[in-house]
């Protein structure tokens, strides 16, 4: 719930007697099922038995690391980590609880293992690029002052979400409560977390701290939350309270869901609702909403991620729905976990990672929401070698609050009062163009280099298609620009400073000529090289893809010009021969590979100049991931399916839709669909059985004349047995559900069962 996943289980166990197979099956179930505390007393048990094994050890070990005893978790890894059996997950592990018990040394070689053994990690990647990180974040000082708040208790206290006119703090806490029986989370055997409110005084200290009500507090978790600006709203995260299978998952575990509720006039919750992100087979929650109020922020670990929570956005639409979830992407997400996103006033977003590099565990970061900035560690003392997460700043912009498990505390997580007394790291970069001085024409490809003050170089770019190229600077530097041509016999250079700036300013302006003429930059003679390069990401993640099959026909020819797999960096380049300047190029592309959308795209292109030819830069060659279960329309846009009243003819507005079908299914012949067809609950249930199923059929059989084997697609009628939104009408149940809210259940899906 609050740190490592946002995954949930409740289990009421009991150990019987058992051999050690027996012992080791139950232990894995319970590692499975994510009951560490359990798990680790029975591997504890296996530890120098017949079954003691590399895996048992990091099995063990993981619980520990995972319940937050990174002691033990180190212990255990050390003993199984040299061995073959030992994976990146083991690598990355061991790194964080070396860091988390203060051995940076030793956990930078192991964050280097994990960057060998997969290069597109970009935790080691991270790690790879900024090998000085510790003194980077020690130089640049202190810009908090923390206190840690006398409302804290023995046990887990975190999170202080203050409410929209700052009298009062919202907070999560497992601090036992005055009930009969208590219920245990046997993640960690800690009380299950509720939420409590309290006053607050100028100091930031809470006081005449209360549990709010049943209405709010289930037996389960309850947990982080956000107020909208206006305060009419609550968004809070829950723990799955469904009744039986439906609360839990496929492996037994009860996900988090999120939430909303009005707040009346006394401040009680009320018409809470579900949001409709969530499912029982993931989790979401951690909501925060921009400043703007036309976005919600969340965390979730739903399919198609990068791993771990990944920090999510929808659209608040203006009557109040949601517009479809969107991942932030690799500038915010890695394999690792992020989570607790916060919005200042200025609109920057705050959120804690432990897949940035970072100072151990969790550290808080902040991105400014503008074009290039890059994201920021907050520094000590808000960040140490321990969790540090749930960062939130009052309307001032100066003070706030975070939460923290490190040492010195009063218990397992505490929450800490700040203020800013310094201001954060401005981001600064330049930009500029680079341009021939003689003739004005851009040059492209040129060689930038950055150098700091003493002369050392810093960066090194070259110019791209637009002849332009930024850096990001530190603030009070000198600097030197300096650019040369291709061959780097010409040259000229500009000074740029970052000092006694105006407050606004955050670009400056670094435009740099070349005195001579840049003779690469002319019209060149038909000897020179030209090529066709092709650069291929997931579409998600935005890394290259390797082992795509790029299949490029020319046009003009009806030949293959490319029939090649990309490497390891995503990309394919092949030299083009027979080609002037102003000719023209006329290519189509085809992009596959096993578990991707394959895409078809058509490239012309007038020869300008020679050299390589970007075709990802004016293409989308993204390939989309696809998984066995989910709607087509997740991935290609398609626009809802109609039919006249009581009839089940294609229109031809549906044929439309229905061709984007056919399309994608003639250019992945192994896929295979299931098309179903769903109404609302009005008229009777055998009525919309009948009419749904029909439709469905009709549409399929449509697809079916326009595909190769018309096995690969069914059409399957579901009437209202699968309502999306919750709006039963039968017998004499009426409905009190919009027309919108109705016309959301009447759709039609192209579920892909099979690739």
């Amino acid at each position: 719930m609050k740190k490592h996943c946002l995954v949930i289980g409740l289990f009421l166990l009991a150990f019987t007697s058992f051999g050690q197979a027996g012992k080791l099956k139950k232990a894995n179930n319970y590692f499975d099922k994510l009951a560490y505390s359990f798990a680790a007393e029975l591997y504890e048990e296996l530890i120098g038995s017949e079954l003691d094994s590399p895996t048992l050890k990091s099995k063990l070990a993981t619980c520990y690391y995972l319940m937050g005893n990174t002691v033990k978790a180190e212990n255990d890894f050390a003993l199984m980590i040299n061995s073959p059996e030992a994976t990146k997950d083991d690598f990355f592990y061991y790194a964080q609880a070396l860091k988390q018990n203060g051995k940076y040394s030793e956990s930078d070689v192991w964050m280097a293992k994990v960057n060998q053994l997969s290069s597109n990690d970009s935790r080691g990647l991270s790690y790879a690029n900024n090998k000085t990180y510790f003194d980077k974040i020690e130089e640049e000082g202190a810009r908090f002052e923390i206190r840690n708040l006398n409302c804290n208790s023995s046990v887990s206290d975190f999170g202080a979400y203050p409410s929209v006119d700052g009298k009062q703090v919202y907070f999560i806490s497992s601090r036992r409560k005055p009930v009969i029986i208590q219920y245990e989370w046997p993640w960690n055997e800690s009380q299950y977390l509720d939420v409590y409110k309290s006053d607050v005084d100028s100091l930031n200290e809470l006081s005449n701290v209360s549990l709010l009500d049943k209405n709010v507090n289930t037996r389960f978790h309850e947990g982080p939350l956000c107020f909208s600006s206006d305060g009419k709203y609550v968004y809070f995260t829950r723990s799955n309270v469904a009744r039986g299978r439906q609360r839990k998952d496929k492996q037994g575990i009860q996900n988090l869901k999120l939430f909303r509720a009005t707040i009346d006039q006394e401040g009680n919750w009320n018409n809470e609702e579900e949001l409709p992100f969530n499912s029982k087979e993931y989790s979401v929650g951690h909501p925060s909403i921009s400043n703007d109020a036309k976005e919600l922020y969340f965390v979730s670990n739903m399919p198609g991620g990068f791993g771990g929570a990944d920090l999510y956005k929808a659209a608040i639409n203006s009557d109040g729905t949601f517009g479809k979830a969107e991942n932030l992407g690799s500038a915010y997400n890695t394999e690792g976990q992020e989570m607790f996103p916060w919005f200042n006033g200025k609109g920057d977003l705050f959120f804690s990672s432990n897949g940035h590099i970072g100072l151990g565990g969790l550290d808080v970061f902040v991105m400014e929401m503008t074009e290039g900035a890059e994201l920021q560690n907050v520094g000590m003392p808000v960040n140490s070698q321990s969790d540090d997460f749930a960062f939130t700043m009052n309307k001032d912009n100066l003070t706030g609050f975070f939460s923290s498990n490190r040492a010195g505390g009063k218990g397992d997580d505490d929450i800490y009062s700040y203020t800013l007394i310094e201001p954060l790291k401005k981001q600064l970069m330049v930009v500029g163009i680079a341009r021939d001085a003689a003739t004005g024409q851009i040059l492209v490809n040129a060689n930038i280099d950055l150098l700091n003050a003493k002369g050392e170089v810093v960066g090194t770019v070259k110019s791209d298609n637009s002849g332009s190229y930024k850096f990001n600077l530190d603030t009070d530097s000198d600097y030197v620009v300096a650019v040369s041509g291709v061959d780097k016999k010409q040259n000229n250079q500009r000074s740029i400073t970052t000092k006694n700036l105006a407050a606004e300013v955050t670009v400056i302006n670094g435009d740099v000529n070349l005195e001579k003429e840049n003779e690469l930059q002319l019209p060149l003679p038909i000897s020179s090289p030209l090529s066709l390069y092709c650069l291929v990401t997931e579409s998600k993640s935005m890394l290259p893809l390797e082992g795509v099959k790029i299949t490029v026909t020319n046009n003009e020819t009806k030949t293959i010009f490319i029939d090649q797999l990309t490497s390891n960096k995503g990309d394919v380049e092949e030299e083009i021969v027979g080609k002037e300047i102003n000719e023209k190029l006329s290519y189509t592309i085809r992009l596959e590979k096993e578990g991707y959308l394959t895409k078809f795209l058509t490239f012309d292109y007038n020869i300008s100049q020679t050299g390589r030819v970007n075709v990802h830069e004016s293409l989308d060659l993204t390939l989309d991931k696809i998984n066995v279960g989910i709607d087509l329309a997740s991935i290609i846009e398609i626009n809802p399916i109609y039919f006249d009243f009581d009839k089940y003819d294609i229109r031809p507005d549906a044929e439309v839709e229905l061709k984007k079908i056919v399309k994608v299914m003639n250019e992945n012949p192994a896929m295979v669909i299931e098309l179903g067809s769903h109404t609302d609950c009005r008229s009777s249930i055998d009525y919309n059985q009948k009419l749904s199923d029909n439709r469905a059929k009709a549409s399929a059989a449509y697809i079916q004349k326009r595909i190769s084997n018309p096995e690969r697609i069914y059409g399957k009628g579901y009437g209202e047995s699968k309502l999306k939104v919750n709006c039963p009408c039968e017998g004499t149940v009426k409905s009190s559900c919009s027309k919108k809210e109705h016309q959301k259940n009447r759709r039609t899906e192209f579920v892909i069962v099979k690739m």
